[in-house]
């Protein structure tokens, strides 16, 4: 039981993290090619969850309730793919196929590459 709160505060802030920057990311690109907030919180999700998976497997740094509040609840309630597979439909619904084609690959490439440079990170702490 204890574990199922510690994913729901952590999904709780995760979701409030994602939310502010994905605001903030609106207020910077007024007109914005493809949603760059999701990228920004995909790509820095990805990068977290490679470092502190990392960290924890490599260090055993997280007990089981510390790893259900971070990597399970606070970064599952941070990235949003499942909001990135949406938006990649929807402005490929607009015709924007390249804008499209970009955001996928952009995610795909930088998402991969953060979660190999946290994980290789996590080796020098």
């Amino acid at each position: 039981m204890i574990k199922i709160l510690m994913v729901g505060m952590g999904g709780f802030a995760g979701s409030i993290c994602r939310y502010i920057i994905n605001d903030l990311s609106h207020k910077f690109f007024s007109e914005p090619f493809f949603p760059y907030g999701t990228l920004a919180v995909n790509v820095s999700g990805c990068l977290l969850i490679g470092l502190l998976g990392g960290l924890s497997e490599t260090r055993q740094i997280f007990t089981p309730e510390i790893r259900a509040l971070v990597l399970i609840g606070f970064l599952g309630g941070f990235t949003t793919f499942s909001t990135f597979g949406y938006e990649i439909f929807m402005v490929a619904r607009e015709g924007q196929f390249v804008a499209a084609l970009a955001d996928l690959m952009l995610h795909l490439i930088l998402g991969f590459g953060s979660v190999w440079l946290g994980f290789s990170m996590s080796k020098l702490f």
